[in-house]
């Protein structure tokens, strides 16, 4: 009976040689060089053509399963998870999942190759774009430079019905250097007082960075509806980064600041489910969530380590220390008013008489609204004293009184002080004339 016998093309050329060899057509070493094999692989190939036949050509391990085949009933398994559970993960970080959650272990193209079967992810054709972007190398040290900005996305997939649709804005800080997370905190909108919480809470535990990076539109997104007060928050932004010293970068294209927008889109991806699997739906449990657990776990996965190894973020000075709250304050400037007092959004506010510096009509006040939402004025880097009004006054009165200063001090100076030796020579000169 004919034994038939499949075999490659590959197979077959090597089956043409070693016949050549054993004819003595061509000699071991010719056929050596004609295979790319050793004299002793082509004698081993030369023996099993004798004793074997064709056949002896053939891998023996063909028609077998493989020793790495998963095995059934696992395989059954992780079908059951993905379609359950991890639908819409990608397939590395469904590997990550199931060795983290389940106890299986399989590579990132196993993975892939389950997905596909089961159609639940698609092949993604290669990126046909043909423009040209150079790489900017990273920053050598941690706390050189910060990339800074928010991301409004539907982070808890509605299942809180407080926070609907697109509402929810991730403020984010990720270091060049090292590819960490730095801070990361949610928030309703990116306005003014949710950026400068999150700037005010990252420099009292981190110090100041040397120069922050960001998108001079996407990090404040002027033309967000949720974003109600951004006319005044880049105004209000560069002011406190000024009077903190730190070097603001602004860059022209979402590109040019590539770190923080590849960190956004990892997050939409990863943090989303993570959020999901955690089953957090509200902003402060997820606050919660990213500094106990996610932050961690991020940076110890993909960060990286710097090219050298001194931190270079700046102590906070004292002044700063005791600035803090004015720095972080939403600051403008007010008229006074005759009657001494001043308008500020829908507050009153009249001045107290007594000042400890002199205070005119028309004189320009500076404002500042806190965090905690006190107002504070003051004039010549002095505080100044004032109560606010229950309702608008009536009438503006044009107060015979030229300014508000300190009382009158009670203090004489002596017969011999400065001040008084004018007036002793004028007495003088007039009792001698007389």
């Amino acid at each position: 009976m004919t034994q038939l016998i499949t075999m490659s093309q590959k197979e077959l050329s090597k089956y043409e040689i070693i016949k050549n060899l054993i004819s003595k057509t061509v000699n071991g070493s010719q056929a050596a060089k004609q295979l790319g094999l050793s004299v002793r692989q082509v004698k081993r190939l030369k023996r099993e053509v004798i004793n074997n036949g064709a056949i002896g050509l053939i891998n023996k391990g063909r028609g077998r399963e493989g020793n790495r085949k998963i095995k059934p009933e696992i395989l059954e398994k992780v079908k059951e998870y993905l379609k359950e559970k991890y639908h819409d993960f990608g397939p590395k970080f469904a590997g990550e999942k199931l060795q983290e959650n389940h106890q299986i272990k399989l590579d990132k193209e196993t993975i892939r190759q389950i997905m596909i079967t089961e159609n639940l992810w698609i092949q993604r054709s290669r990126k046909t774009n043909k423009e040209y972007r150079s790489w900017r190398p990273r920053k050598d040290n941690y706390g050189e430079m910060q990339q800074f900005d928010g991301s409004y996305h539907n982070w808890f997939e509605g299942r809180n019905e407080k926070v609907i649709g697109l509402e929810q804005c991730l403020l984010a800080f990720i270091d060049d250097a090292t590819g960490k997370i730095t801070k990361a905190w949610f928030d309703y909108h990116e306005g003014i007082k949710p950026v400068f919480s999150f700037w005010k809470d990252y420099l009292m535990v981190n110090n100041k960075p040397i120069a922050i990076y960001l998108d001079k539109f996407s990090t404040y997104k002027i033309n967000h509806k949720a974003a109600v007060d951004n006319q005044d928050l880049i105004t209000q932004f560069q002011r406190a980064v000024k009077d903190l010293g730190i070097n603001l970068i602004i860059a022209h294209s979402p590109q040019a600041k590539g770190r923080i927008e590849r960190l956004f889109g990892t997050l939409q991806d990863r943090l989303v489910k993570e959020l999901r699997l955690a089953n957090i739906s509200t902003i402060e449990e997820a606050n919660q969530f990213l500094i106990e657990i996610f932050i961690p776990k991020f940076n110890q996965q993909f960060s990286v380590v710097p090219r050298k190894q001194e931190d270079l973020h700046r102590e906070l000075t004292d002044g700063d220390r005791t600035n803090i709250n004015k720095i972080f304050s939403i600051q403008e400037t007010r008229i006074v008013n005759n009657d001494f007092s001043i308008s500020f959004k829908t507050h009153w506010l009249q001045l107290d008489r007594n000042q400890p510096t002199l205070v005119l009509k028309k004189s320009r006040i500076l404002v500042e609204e806190r965090l905690d939402g006190s107002i504070h004025l003051s004039l010549r880097d002095k505080y100044l004293g004032f109560k606010e009004l229950p309702e608008r006054p009536k009438k503006i009165i044009d107060i015979k009184l030229p300014g508000l200063t300190r009382t009158k001090s009670s203090w004489n100076p002596p017969i011999d002080h400065p001040w008084r030796q004018s007036f002793i020579m004028k007495n003088e000169k007039e009792s001698i004339s007389v």
